[in-house]
C-alpha cells in the first residue's frame, strides 16, 4: 500500500475529519483497490467491489472537498 496515503489518512484522522473507524474503512479500501491495480482477483469478490463503490460515493457526500 502507498505510504504517503496512509500517512493522508492518519493525518486526517488525527485532525478530527474523521474517526478510527473511518480512517480503518479508506485502509480497506486502498488494499482491495490495490489487489484488483495488481491482479490479485482471487482475494476480493464482486459484492466487496459493490461495497467500495457504494462506500466511496457516500464518503464523498459526507466529506466534499
Amino acid at each position: 500500500m502507498n505510504h504517503a496515503r496512509s500517512t493522508v489518512c492518519a493525518d486526517l484522522r488525527k485532525e478530527g475529519v474523521y474517526g478510527t473507524l473511518q480512517q480503518k474503512q479508506l485502509m480497506a479500501w486502498m488494499d482491495l483497490r490495490n489487489k484488483a491495480a495488481h491482479g490479485d482477483w482471487d482475494e476480493y469478490d464482486p459484492q466487496q467491489v459493490r461495497l467500495l463503490i457504494d462506500g466511496v460515493r457516500a464518503f464523498m457526500l459526507k466529506y466534499p472537498a
